[in-house]
């Protein structure tokens, strides 16, 4: 409702009025100005909305800012069809990434049927050919309820056109057959579809949760699509086209404020030309580069031809048209100034991210009384605010976004388009595999099957055991299930586990034997830990109104894992023994947010929270996210680390000792011993594999009566064997958040071609890329290589021997997306969250411990794009190394990292 009242205030502005009896017909060109903030979008929502007839087609120079106008235009325009058409990730058309593909299918599909009035894209998919829309109509596949298809020609149809056929359905553009079951999971599908077939006929056709593989609800009609990029040359042989040929010829092109497009087509097109050259010398088989691209001369006649609507920035240009927009006032998180600019003459509207959001502001803007609030309250994302001032009798309008009320910087975070099988072990799990089932002991995996059982079929994992005997487990129960581990891999150099006998007694003596030895390890460690459960303090307060008003700020939805995770936390807090939790969740997953809420509430319980981090940088890092979070509340948040002078850690140790500092985020110089607190009540230890043991005696002596939160996404073998055995509370911490997807990882010998490849695929995404090499003498050796193989990326070195403040402004300019390429030593490791770097490259991997590469990697990956990860290594390294990089290339899908620390377990042994 609120933005409807944007649209019509706009609607009535002359400029607007000119603009819209003068939009350009083919051929012709308008330059409006005047635009700041998010006004530009709001100028193209109400035009879309006026000229139902007509087409707009919104071109940005980078991936990043189509994303930001998608976010823009789907706040603005609720009945308008919107899409996007992103460009291809790297060039050429091998191994897409499916999100990416699945979004340029789904796009040329509604293009060709005129489902799309307002379309974002960018230079380079502008630039691009593909046979998809020919294909689209040709090779597309329909799914009915009563119709006829034969399953093997149908599996060597899609496989013709990019699915991969597998035992079960795990992904996007996959396909399985079993018996008469037929599942498949295509793009423009909200959920995998199941088809049951009784000889050639569908005589049933129904949705199915890729997780349970149990069936949700029925379907009359699936459409199966082609992947882009993936359909083989014999299926389809026609020309390779660019999308503008499927826009109609009264188009109105819109160039955003401060987009060079047309420029970035000539890069483009030169740099295509310098990627398959370097493919051609690796030695892959490439098409040339007129069939993947239109010349840009060619494609620049084209886009010209259509009506352009060009957006100038200040300093272009003087524009034909010339809107009376201004940007707003700064609030900078200053609530009074906030309450004094709603009060004014105009209308304000302010955007929030979410309902927990515009409660709290709400809250403040009315002092907690129940009156009606002077600004409009409204769910939304826009990039930026801007004023329409009054004039001609008529009112003026304030829009205002709480990113820029809080001085956040806005994140674009977009759902992933396909869901994807959980990370369950048992997933991962192939047939002939060593496996372990709870009642019967170790048997050989052999797949699964479907089986009759009365008058239906239901899957069941086949289970192999001595002398030839089978179980059939149903995968409802297959949690019953796990892989085999033993101390030692079960390779080819090492004896294959003894199976036991279904219905033999050998697994229950064994069991038994395992229960009294942990029994008898218990006892020994019982001493350690009782006292520890003896110690009692006074419990912390129960949720107040401010914990609340906490909660509700944080900008993204909570998963299912953090809101367990926050609520074990809690309750450990309000009882009277100390807590000793160990909360394991993967890098990115929500841990520090997790901890955030348990540092509000013990501040709120009046008690001190130390935060013990690894490394500078984290403590820098954290310092801002606590600061940031904490910000609306009157609490004191420190930081003590080397980047700070001897006198101002001086003044902070005296602040913590007399309890004005309430919170304070520290490196090891915390457990230094002229540290003391007035009443520490929570140590939080942030990857607490990287503190040695005289660390944690020293943790052991300050933390008799006080509260521990152990953050790790990978425990140390000791650490995990103690939660594993009960003596620690542990909360797992598994469900991505929505948008994240796995990082592709591949183990490759330093080249040149690759590093540019890699580098420049990211660039040409307008991401960034870590660069890890751990060895400071050589270090700027290497960046001044990398600099020559890609000239045009800016590039920083990182390292711990740098002076403070040199380091922090290096970092701070990373986090700031001004460079592009970070070379650092493995200072980056910890905490570190850019979600704009989606590419790193780590040299010399085989000298790193596993946890440490799993750390590392968990640096990219941190938003909705596609992360890549290479491990550079020699020709032959020794068979440890090999084994744990074997073990992170394996362990590549989201929450794998509790599973590393398995593994990790399994190789050094868990000692006693």
């Amino acid at each position: 409702m609120a933005l409807t009242t944007l649209l019509d205030a706009i609607e009535r502005l002359p400029a607007f009025v000119r603009l819209l009896n003068t939009v350009p017909t083919p051929g012709e060109r308008r330059t409006i100005g005047g635009l700041p903030g998010s006004a530009d979008a709001s100028i193209l929502a109400a035009l879309a909305r006026r000229l139902t007839n007509r087409f707009f087609v919104v071109a940005t120079e980078s991936v990043t800012e189509a994303e930001r106008w998608l976010a823009d235009l789907g706040t603005l325009v609720d009945e308008t069809p919107v899409a996007l058409y992103p460009p291809r990730e790297g060039f050429g058309e091998a191994e897409p990434h499916m999100e990416v593909a699945g979004e340029r299918v789904e796009t040329l599909e509604r293009l060709t049927r005129a489902d799309i009035h307002l379309l974002i894209t960018t230079a380079r998919a502008l630039l691009e050919r593909t046979r998809m829309p020919r294909a689209l109509r040709e090779l597309r596949i329909e799914l009915r309820k009563g119709g006829s298809h034969r399953l093997e020609s149908l599996a060597g149809h899609l496989e013709s056109i990019g699915f991969e056929r597998v035992p079960m359905v795990e992904d996007v553009a996959q396909f399985s057959i079993r018996g008469g079951i037929f599942d498949v999971y295509s793009f423009g599908m909200p959920e995998p579809v199941r088809a049951e077939l009784w000889g050639d006929e569908i005589i049933d056709l129904r949705y199915f949760d890729i997780n349970t593989q149990r069936s949700t609800r029925t379907v009359d009609l699936a459409l199966i699509l082609p992947v882009d990029g993936q359909v083989r040359d014999d299926a389809i042989t026609v020309e390779r086209l660019s999308i503008t040929s499927l826009f109609p010829p009264d188009t109105v092109l819109f160039v955003p404020r401060g987009s060079h497009f047309e420029p970035e087509l000539k890069r483009t097109w030169a740099d295509a030309q310098h990627h398959i050259d370097l493919a051609r010398r690796r030695g892959e088989d490439t098409v040339s580069r007129d069939e993947l691209f239109v010349p840009p001369e060619e494609a620049i006649r084209a886009i010209r031809a259509f009506g352009t609507v060009a957006s100038l920035a200040e300093g272009e240009d003087e524009p034909e048209i010339v809107f009376p927009l201004r940007a707003p006032e700064t609030i900078d998180r200053d609530i009074r100034q906030l309450k004094r600019v709603v009060r004014d003459e105009l209308t304000t509207i302010i955007l929030c991210d979410n309902e927990g959001q515009c409660e709290r502001l709400d809250e403040l803007l009315n002092d907690g009384e129940y009156a009606p609030s002077p600004a409009h309250l409204s769910i939304g994302v826009l990039d930026g605010g801007f004023v329409l001032p009054s004039r001609d009798m008529q009112p003026g309008l304030r829009i205002l976004t709480d990113h820029e009320i809080f001085r956040r910087e806005r994140r674009i975070r977009r759902a992933r388009k396909y869901v994807t099988g959980i990370a369950i072990d048992t997933l991962a799990i192939k047939p002939g595999d060593f496996v372990v089932h709870l009642e019967h002991g170790v048997g050989i995996f052999r797949g699964i099957e479907t089986i009759f059982v009365g008058q239906s079929t239901i899957e069941v994992a086949v289970i192999e055991y001595e002398g030839g005997d089978r179980l059939n487990v149903p995968l409802y129960r297959i949690d019953q299930l796990e892989r085999f581990r033993s101390a030692s891999d079960v390779s080819e150099d090492s004896p294959p586990p003894r199976l036991h006998k279904l219905g033999g007694k050998r697994w229950g003596q064994q069991r038994e034997k395992t229960r009294t030895a942990i029994h008898e390890m218990t006892v020994e460690l019982l001493d350690l830990y009782a006292r520890r459960k003896m110690a009692t303090r006074p419990s912390h307060v129960p949720d107040t109104a401010w914990q609340r008003q906490l909660e509700s700020a944080f900008l993204f939805e909570d998963t299912p894992d953090q809101r367990k995770a926050t609520a074990e936390v809690k309750t450990d807090m309000e009882a009277v023994r100390p807590m000793d939790r160990l909360l394991v969740g993967d890098v990115g997953y929500g841990k520090t947010e997790v901890a955030v809420r348990a540092t509000f509430k013990a501040v709120q319980s009046e008690r001190q929270v130390a935060v013990l981090v690894p490394t500078t940088i984290l403590a820098d890092q954290h310092a801002r996210t606590f600061g940031e979070r904490l910000a609306d509340f009157p609490m004191r948040v420190a930081m003590l680390s080397r980047f700070q002078t001897p006198k101002e850690q001086t003044a902070v140790l005296a602040q913590l000792a007399d309890g004005t500092i309430d919170i304070v985020i520290g490196t090891h110089r915390l457990l230094s011993p002229d540290v003391s607190f007035k009443r520490l009540g929570l140590i939080i230890v942030d990857e607490e594999h990287r503190f040695g043991v005289k660390h944690k005696e020293r943790l052991k002596q300050l933390k008799l009566e006080t509260d521990v939160l152990t953050l790790t996404a990978t425990p140390i073998p000791r650490t995990l064997h103690l939660s594993l055995a009960g003596l620690r509370d542990m909360t797992l911490m598994q469900t991505p958040p929505r948008d994240r997807s796995p990082v592709l990882t591949y183990i490759e010998p330093w080249d040149d071609g690759l590093i540019d490849e890699g580098i420049s695929r990211e660039l040409d995404r307008g991401g960034q890329v870590f660069f890890v090499h751990n060895r400071i003498e050589t270090i700027q050796g290497v960046a001044d290589h990398i600099q020559r193989v890609v000239p045009r990326a800016r590039l920083s070195v990182a390292h711990g021997q740098m002076r403070e403040r040199e380091l922090e402004d290096v970092m701070h300019r990373f986090v700031n997306g001004t460079v592009d390429v970070l070379v650092s030593t493995m200072i980056v490791e910890s905490g570190l969250d850019v979600p704009n770097a989606n590419t790193m490259f780590v040299n010399r991997a085989d000298n790193f411990g596993l946890a440490q590469l799993y750390q590392l990697r968990g640096r990219v990956g941190r938003s909705h794009r596609r992360a890549y990860c290479y491990l550079l290594v020699p020709d032959s390294i020794d068979e440890d190394a090999e084994r744990r990089l074997a073990v992170l290339e394996h362990h590549t899908e989201l929450g794998a990292g509790y599973r590393v620390a398995l593994k990790d377990l399994e190789m050094r042994g868990a000692g006693n």
